[in-house]
């Protein structure tokens, strides 16, 4: 009886190590899946829309966050430029980033303009972190593209997000930095004009939620982007 419980436990030992090392092992992959599967619904919807109406090459796209996402009068801003639209609401610029093949090379664009780096502050991504992913972004377009231009928004002065106002700066400035001095590339400055005074954001620009741009936001944008979107 024993020497029989022993080698149940023996046995019971190594099967708990093996489901240990198994789960080592699986669950990175489950992980990298879930993570993949999140954006997939948004996705599959461009897919179909491009299949329904497939936008002509040599246009403009903006691609990033919400802010994209819910700008429901691009077109009409910029009526007299191709413009394709793909927003998807709540990513951050990490995502932009691992999804370049499906949101930016199928439309082969002339100029790619680019707003996320919002959501992955308030998740607690650092501001290297974010201009790491704008870098990586650029090259991943750039690797696929190499004649398209990039222009990249800066991250917005959110009154619902005021305390992370630092990183806010930072990240934009580190941002600014990076893209200076390329011919392809341009940083847009909007948070400057979107602060009063005291140098807080500015509540007229936004929606009740404080975080989303209302009509008078949207018509900033377009003024800062002008000159950049032909």
């Amino acid at each position: 009886m024993k020497t029989w419980i022993k080698t149940t436990l023996a046995v019971a030992g190594l099967l708990g190590a093996g489901a240990v090392a198994h789960a080592q092992v699986v669950a990175p992959a489950t992980k990298a899946s879930v993570h993949q599967r999140r954006w997939q619904a948004a996705i599959d919807a461009f897919a179909a829309e491009d299949r329904a109406h497939a936008p002509e090459p040599g246009g403009v796209l903006f691609v990033g966050s919400s802010s994209i996402r819910l700008w429901t009068s691009l077109q009409s801003q910029f009526k007299d430029v191709p413009v394709v639209q793909r927003g998807f609401g709540g990513s951050r610029l990490l995502d932009c980033t691992e999804h370049v093949k499906e949101l930016v090379v199928p439309y082969r664009p002339r100029l790619v303009v680019l707003y996320a780096g919002d959501n992955d502050l308030a998740e607690g991504r650092s501001p290297q972190d974010v201009v790491a992913s704008l870098r990586t972004f650029v090259e991943g377009v750039r690797s696929a593209l190499p004649a398209t231009r990039i222009a990249y928004v800066s991250i917005k002065p959110s009154p619902l997000r005021a305390a992370l106002m630092p990183r806010v700066r930072e990240a934009n400035e580190l941002a600014r930095a990076y893209l200076a001095g390329d011919p392809q590339l341009a940083y847009v400055d909007v948070f400057t004009a979107m602060l009063d005074p005291q140098g807080q954001p500015r509540r007229e620009l936004f929606q009740p939620d404080a975080l989303h741009l209302n009509a008078q936001g949207y018509a900033l944008w377009q003024a800062a982007l002008s000159s950049v979107v032909k």
